[in-house]
């Protein structure tokens, strides 16, 4: 057997839903990756890095071209990420990463982004059916997951709210795609951004604005 079909393979039943070894373990290292996330350690991105990988076979074996697709641009983001924090170019006092909270600019771009990206990636997979079999919540999380890591790397409070908003969605779709241990997963991922969130908003509170240049420390 080979490994790509033992990661596809049935690794247990539970309720009646069968659980493949690749949705298990890619959806397990996801929600390492969210802790470690919560505890701005960076970790967390290769961890989302190896998580995409499986999860791609999972989606792409599944024929979800949407969440396939996601799992590439995710891969992509995360090592994009772990170039920002290891850069070490927002850092508090404690010498752990400084997270704040957007301008209302920035929260505007990110929603424009998302409504915009939303509806362009809908419309590519209603234009080409075979590329997902539920266009609209397939592109919603596609592009949800992209602005979520993106405000994650630029250490935006924001990035656990936006998280939730792909939870909403994501849950009922895993659901109905035969991707329990997904569902299940996102679940547990709703109470650790809410914890996560609430962390995040204390350190916001906590973390010194920068000196203006040229202003003595």
């Amino acid at each position: 057997m080979s490994a790509l079909t033992w990661l596809n393979s049935e690794a247990f039943t539970a309720f009646g839903q069968k659980i493949i070894w690749s949705d298990a373990i890619g959806n397990t290292m996801g929600l390492a990756a969210l802790a470690l996330g919560w505890r701005r350690s960076i970790w967390t991105w290769p961890t989302q890095f190896l998580s995409g990988v499986i999860l791609f076979i999972a989606f792409a074996a599944g024929h979800l071209s949407g969440n396939a697709g996601k799992q590439v641009v995710v891969m992509v983001v995360a090592l994009w990420g772990w170039t920002m924090w290891s850069r070490g170019k927002r850092q508090a006092q404690d010498a752990s990463l400084a997270v704040r909270f957007a301008t209302w600019r920035e929260r505007g771009l990110l929603l424009g982004a998302a409504a915009v990206g939303t509806l362009a990636v809908t419309g590519l997979f209603t234009l080409y059916p075979w590329m997902s079999w539920n266009p609209l919540p397939d592109a919603y999380i596609f592009v949800g997951t992209i602005v979520a890591m993106y405000a994650q790397a630029k250490g935006l409070v924001e990035f656990w709210f936006a998280w939730l908003l792909v939870d909403a969605v994501g849950v009922p779709l895993a659901f109905t795609s035969g991707y329990a241990f997904s569902a299940f997963v996102y679940v547990i991922y709703g109470a650790l951004v809410l914890w996560g969130a609430y962390d995040w908003y204390q350190r916001s509170r906590t973390t010194p604005a920068p000196a203006l240049e040229g202003a003595t420390a």
